[in-house]
């Protein structure tokens, strides 16, 4: 089968993390995979190396000054689509709004809803849910949105947990101790995110619950990673660096981590904190449950759904603050934090891909 995955982007964000890997894994199990992306200011290349049995295609698409984030989208989906080739592929899956935007007949991933004000990208939003030819969600909390939003039943496929990779970070072998040894004298003890600083995330709800938290473990300081986005947070920036000033809370911005340097990051932390207010899985969450470490979430149904009762759930900033203290006192158990390694261990992407496989199975014959 030739298979074809779009995304929008070659950094490090959740549906490009989710369209890389899908795509090894449909090619070990014998499929021909090309990747389709748009390489951003130069970029000829994804930001980690990708199994030479997948084919990568990058369309050159450079930045243009002061262009609105609508400009920019709408630019973005013009370009995929003057380049891309349909008659190449059997199956055309599209891992977002730009890319299903981009090309007709597609299967599409909507991994969470988003809510745009500005006509232009609230239209590209609504075309990338009716238009393709079948959809696909990674939980069912999301996949419930859609029947109820718009009447369509997406097929569920959670994500995959490159588990192996995270739990190794936290083993005991000299390489990996090591690893974590460089965080830890660089940062000290210390309370992570990932994902940047950005609305979505609950980045301001995060630090107003870490200043409380500084009251009994002022030796842990606020790491964030991440945060390489389509689009312009600097205003929700503005407001966490003065409201930081005020409480006067120190962080450290770590911006995009190497993707090697990434699972020793989260395993050598003490806490992860997940507080976002709309997530469609919860990946970073599920790689810190493979690491061992200790998850604080915000009350979600969708995190509900995939974490169980592996992870502390908080619904405001002084839930949220006194959960991170639950967590570096030590209160986790030892069976919980066993149940969350287990838990990411049963999410893997070779499922994924058979199921994927499976609805791409469906689609041909109907076609």
């Amino acid at each position: 089968m030739r298979i074809a995955l779009l995304t929008y982007s070659t950094k490090p964000r959740g549906g490009v993390v989710h369209t890389l890997a899908l795509a090894e894994a449909l090619a070990a199990r014998g499929e021909d995979v090309t990747v389709w992306t748009l390489g951003r200011d130069g970029d000829s290349a994804f930001f980690r190396r990708v199994d030479p049995s997948v084919r990568v295609r990058v369309v050159p698409f450079a930045g243009i000054d002061g262009e609105s984030v609508g400009q920019r989208i709408v630019r973005s989906i013009a370009a995929l689509r003057a380049t891309f080739e349909p008659a190449l592929y059997d199956i055309v899956h599209a891992e977002d709004c730009i890319s299903a935007n981009a090309v007709s007949g597609c299967i599409r991933t909507i991994h969470h809803l988003d809510t745009f004000t500005t006509p232009e990208l609230v239209r590209c939003h609504e075309r990338a849910i009716v238009t393709p030819v079948a959809r696909i969600c990674v939980s069912e909390a999301v996949a419930a949105e859609v029947r109820s939003g718009w009447g369509f039943s997406p097929v569920v496929i959670p994500n995959g947990v490159d588990s192996g990779r995270f739990a190794a970070a936290a083993g005991c072998d000299p390489v990996a101790r090591d690893a974590r040894g460089r965080w830890t004298s660089e940062l000290g003890p210390y309370v992570l995110a990932v994902g940047g600083i950005e609305p979505r995330k609950g980045t301001i709800d995060l630090l107003e619950a870490f200043a409380m938290l500084r009251q009994t473990h002022s030796e842990h300081s606020l790491v964030l990673a991440g945060g390489e986005t389509l689009f312009d947070y600097s205003d929700y920036r503005w407001d966490f660096e003065r409201r930081a000033r005020e409480l006067e809370v120190d962080y450290r911005l770590l911006g995009v981590v190497d993707d090697e340097a990434l699972p020793s990051l989260v395993a050598a932390s003490d806490v992860l904190s997940f507080v976002s207010t709309k997530e469609g899985f919860g990946l970073a969450a599920m790689e810190a449950l493979a690491a061992g470490v200790p998850v604080v979430a915000r009350d979600l149904p969708v995190l509900r759904e995939v974490f169980g009762d592996t992870v502390d759930y908080a619904a405001d900033v002084p839930a949220i603050a006194a959960a991170l203290a639950r967590a570096l006192d030590g209160s986790r158990d030892a069976d919980r934090a066993s149940a969350g390694r287990a838990l990411a261990t049963r999410y893997t992407w070779a499922s994924a891909a058979d199921a994927h496989l499976e609805l791409y199975r469906e689609v041909l014959a109907a076609r």
